[in-house]
């Protein structure tokens, strides 16, 4: 195929059923078997599903209790977003191998900027090939890449045929590749948007290329311009090297539902203590500090603030999700306490510290922690609150937990709560 084929070469790779893949990497006797990656009480949510489990029907997102039923044999394994972490480090660094502009947009999945990289790694397939083995060899898990002139196709194509799968599509046979596919499979349309499509008479990608724009619009208003774009192969956007993580997290759903204030602030501590630490691991600070609670009828609840000055000192974040807890008036009970720290940015210099700065002390013994903990594993050293009968963690009513990194755009089935949902924190 000529160069004149590929004005331009975008992939994306995704990993297979990553949590769980990683749980049956590090644990033999899982392989072959159904595992769901999530809480082992009934209140949770489906992180991942293994392969082994999908034939039954179980998939992310879904009720732990639900999934069981479908798949009684199934092994249920707490995340370990730590060692998810360490093995996403490796394959972003791999991906990195193939070109300096690599964007990612989970743990698990990023786009590649590849072209002009002909002359390297030879012609478009032979390029997703070595990105699937190279990751292969550097973490022994599998991953399915798309290959196509723009993000979306290339996205695409990377669930198309999963598992360790690889889906080429050239620009001049975009149109037609996506032509029979579902509507559910346009960037943005997810559960709100599908239905409005279907009452269109829009079941495929094909019906939405050939729809009036017009109608389109009527229907679904500014959205309706972006999905006929993409429907036609369309766009535009280029591939984000270096993306920062929007929000850092930390949601807790609970194993008993809570009310009063006493009952929720060490969960907002210990996620505190959470975030703080991967702030500093990320080298960034906060700008911004947000708190999450879903009640026992699973409404959402939010409330944000910005700071006086960028932070990654947990006793800094905690104060202010402190603040933000009275201002939401609802007696609760709540099901879910969480926290993000939001509008990031690199700490490019150490900040002067002053010697009888509280905040200066304070982040001085938090790093000094984070020192012991990386040498010492994370239970060698804890706040004295922790001890009792009432400790942040460990506690009766402390559940699943749900650590992630945000980079969502604020669409309307691309928002921060979405993403967070799809990963099982409810």
């Amino acid at each position: 195929m000529s160069e004149t084929s590929w004005p331009r070469i975008v992939a994306h790779a995704d990993m297979d059923a990553f949590y769980a893949s990683v749980e049956q990497l590090d644990h033999p006797e899982l392989r072959g078997r159904p595992v769901l990656v999530g809480p082992r009480s009934e209140r949770g949510v489906v992180l991942t599903a293994s392969y082994e489990a999908r034939p039954y029907g179980v998939g992310s997102a879904m009720p732990i209790a639900r999934a069981r039923r479908l798949c009684p044999d199934a092994v249920t394994v707490p995340p370990r977003f730590e060692r998810y972490e360490e093995l996403s480090r490796t394959i972003m660094r791999v991906f990195g191998d193939f070109s300096p502009c690599v964007e990612a947009l989970s743990l698990d999945e990023a786009f590649i900027e590849l072209s002009g990289a002909e002359r390297i790694f030879g012609p478009p397939e032979r390029m997703g090939q070595r990105i699937k083995d190279a990751v292969r060899e550097a973490t022994g898990l599998t991953a399915s890449v798309g290959v196509s002139a723009t993000k979306y196709v290339a996205k695409a194509g990377s669930s198309y045929r999963k598992p360790d799968g690889l889906t080429v599509v050239p620009a001049r046979e975009a149109k037609a590749w996506l032509a029979p596919q579902p509507v559910s499979r346009l960037f943005g349309a997810g559960p709100k948007t599908v239905p409005k499509l279907h009452a269109l008479g829009l079941r495929t990608i094909g019906d939405v290329a050939r729809c009036d724009p017009r109608a389109l619009h009527r229907g679904l208003g500014s959205m309706g311009a972006h999905f006929a774009a993409l429907a036609n192969g369309r766009d535009p956007r280029p591939v984000e090297g270096g993306r920062a993580s929007r929000s850092v997290g930390s949601d807790r759903t609970l194993l008993a539902d809570v009310s009063t204030r006493a009952e929720i602030l060490p969960h907002l501590r210990d996620a505190a203590d959470r975030i703080g630490r991967r702030l500093r691991r990320k080298g960034c600070a906060a700008r911004g500090v947000r708190v999450r609670l879903k009640t026992a009828r699973f409404e959402t609840l939010t409330r944000q603030c910005l700071l006086g000055r960028a932070t990654d000192v947990a006793d800094v974040l905690y104060e202010a999700a402190d603040r933000l807890l009275g201002a939401f008036g609802h007696p609760g009970p709540f099901r879910l306490v969480g926290m993000a720290a939001y509008d990031l940015a690199p700490v490019e210099a150490p900040e002067q510290l002053q010697l009888f700065d509280r905040h200066g002390r304070v982040a001085r013994l938090e790093r000094t922690l984070d020192v012991l903990i990386e040498r010492f594993g994370k239970d060698v050293v804890g706040r004295a609150r922790d001890l009792g009968p009432e400790r942040t963690l460990g506690g009766r009513d402390a559940g699943p937990n749900l650590d992630f990194l945000s980079t969502a755009e604020s669409t309307e089935e691309s928002t921060q709560e979405g993403t967070e949902e799809a990963a099982g924190a409810i």
